[in-house]
């Protein structure tokens, strides 16, 4: 589909290749932005680490189709292929010829999620026809739009349907504790590491977050359910809680790295939209570290969240969130 150019169309597209709840929050800002210039919203996640074919954009493998989000038109399929965007472009580095734009360095990327920071705090439209924002754009935006975000977007039906079987095997009848461990499995963690620099210590604090979450009121019978990248802490908690259980998946060889790779595939893609929304869906999530992406959906829907704080990893928050639900999916 090529753009007329007389219509004058101006866009804002969203390139991510990361794991899925990174490339949600990026979204969001995208969209955020998009709804408050007028423009329109294409996503664009070709490349990604959940599929093998490059030119395959990963959002229609794993999310259903979706034209408009909250007034704002989206391209969210493969024709986003055929698409001619139209200069300028903003960042600057993207109006270089193509084969120029193929490769960038870390630091380009960190400099344009800069940028692009700046222009959003700004909070004004900026001449450029197209915006392209190919960085990580966590917390660049309100919740509100983070909210817009997965309240207009749904799983496929497939992996709606999975959610719906484990939520009726598992989770019925139940008060679930929901605990997300992302540990990184020999990944380069960043801004994880500081919550990982002993780990046993860290897996201490996360037995002490569940135990606190268990002695908190609770009108039903209370079931933990772990989601990790690791499955050394499945060995781990479930010595310690018998009674904690996990959805069945592929992990990664020992320090081989993060679920979000192509190692898995689809596969992957699938497993951690299913644990994602089935986390939204428990009546207590334990986040660590509270920095994962992975959690934000729960974060912002799940009565009741125990996390560590970003400035002492060794001390627990407990948030009453109970004044948002998640819709189910």
């Amino acid at each position: 589909m090529l753009v007329d150019r007389s219509r004058n169309d101006r866009f804002v597209v969203s390139r991510r290749r990361t794991g899925l709840g990174d490339c949600l929050w990026s979204l969001a800002s995208a969209w955020d932005y998009a709804h408050r210039t007028g423009r329109a919203l294409a996503i664009d996640w070709r490349g990604s680490c959940y599929l093998d074919n490059p030119f395959a954009n990963a959002f229609p493998a794993f999310f259903k189709p979706i034209e408009d989000i909250g007034g704002v038109r989206v391209i969210c399929d493969d024709q986003i292929n055929h698409v001619s965007f139209p200069g300028p472009f903003f960042p600057s580095w993207w109006n270089k010829p193509s084969i120029d734009c193929v490769y960038r360095p870390d630091e380009q990327i960190f400099q344009e999620r800069d940028e692009l920071n700046d222009l959003f705090q700004a909070q004004d439209d900026c001449e450029a026809n197209t915006i392209v924002c190919d960085a990580c754009l966590m917390w660049r935006c309100d919740e509100k739009a983070e909210r817009t975000i997965f309240r207009s977007i749904t799983p496929r039906v497939e992996i709606e349907d999975r959610i719906e079987a484990l939520y009726q095997e598992h989770f019925d009848g139940h008060s679930i504790i929901g605990v997300h461990v992302r540990h990184g499995n020999g990944e380069d963690i960043m801004d994880h590491a500081p919550y990982w620099a002993d780990p046993k210590v860290a897996l201490e604090q996360v037995c002490t977050a569940i135990r606190m979450a268990k002695a908190q009121p609770h009108s039903r019978p209370v079931r933990v359910f772990l989601c990790t990248d690791s499955a050394k802490v499945v060995d781990h908690l479930s010595g310690v809680f018998p009674e904690l259980f996990t959805v069945p998946k592929r992990f990664q060889a020992d320090q081989a790295g993060p679920l979000h790779s192509a190692a898995l595939g689809t596969d992957g893609g699938f497993s951690a939209l299913v644990e994602m929304y089935l986390l939204g869906r428990c009546d207590t999530v334990i986040r660590f570290p509270p920095t994962s992406a992975f959690t934000r959906y729960a974060r912002l829907f799940v009565p009741r969240i125990v996390e560590f704080d970003l400035n002492d990893p060794r001390r627990l928050i407990l948030i009453d969130n109970s004044f948002e639900r998640s819709p189910a999916p």
